[in-house]
């Protein structure tokens, strides 16, 4: 995979640095501890930041190097002609939407978001749009600001639709699997859909098999797609319409 030009942020900022500011006191601990001698104490507050340490890590990773590699592979496996229409549903800074967009030729890739910086560090339309032109490939880059649970869309408008750590957001159960609906309802006939979440994906696998998807299959994703630990590893829904 090539280096990235563009600024794609943070996802979820807030929890690697609350892990981070967590270990701290732990440190101090483990230093007191070592300092007075006691060893049960040093080893337990020591081992104990060691992991919140770790724990951040493997998230900064991910958001940062590990999902792009992932959803890399996971797009060169597709095949594509080039000529396709995408929908990445919740884009946000464009990590996915763009690499996407690097394989087609007169196709498009759509993208379509909310834009919450709560989700995503800095998450905007611009600064998606930047990206997008530090890609290089704004002209087959589309986006619009809308709920995944009523998308903009006339039906079966799209030959693959993608979305990463996105549904999730969604706060209730009837609200995601409508956001997955909406997905099939926009999807062509032979058309190709992959969710990846930490959470929810059998909701999401069910939804489909429900909506008469085929080859509906999920699997994990692996390390390098960690936010944090194996509790929350990624997994990716895959199906046909």
């Amino acid at each position: 995979m090539k280096a990235r030009r563009g600024e794609y942020g943070f996802d979820a900022p807030y929890v690697p640095a609350l892990m981070l500011l967590g270990s701290l006191p732990l440190w101090f601990g483990a230093v007191r501890s070592l300092m007075r001698s006691e060893l049960v104490g040093f080893v337990t507050m020591g081992v104990s930041a060691a992991f919140l340490v770790f724990c951040a890590g493997t998230f900064i990773f991910t958001t940062r190097t590990g999902k792009f590699r992932v959803w890399d592979e996971l797009l060169a496996g597709l095949s594509l002609r080039g000529d396709e229409r995408v929908l990445d549903v919740g884009c946000g800074r464009g990590a996915v939407l763009l690499l996407a967009a690097e394989r087609l030729t007169t196709g498009k890739a759509t993208g379509i978001d909310l834009w919450s910086a709560t989700d995503q560090s800095g998450n905007a339309l611009q600064a998606t749009q930047q990206n997008a032109a530090a890609e290089g490939v704004s002209e087959r880059v589309e986006l619009h600001t809308g709920d995944m649970r009523k998308l903009p869309f006339a039906d079966a408008s799209f030959e693959l639709i993608v979305s990463s750590l996105a549904i999730h957001n969604v706060p209730d159960a009837a609200g995601r699997a409508q956001a997955v609906q909406e997905i099939v309802r926009v999807l062509r006939p032979g058309g190709r859909v992959l969710l990846a979440d930490f959470k929810y994906v059998a909701d999401y696998s069910k939804t489909l098999k429900e909506a008469g998807l085929h080859e509906v299959t999920t699997r994990g994703l692996g390390v390098r797609f960690w936010y944090g630990g194996p509790w929350a590893a990624t997994s990716v829904v895959t199906a046909r319409r």
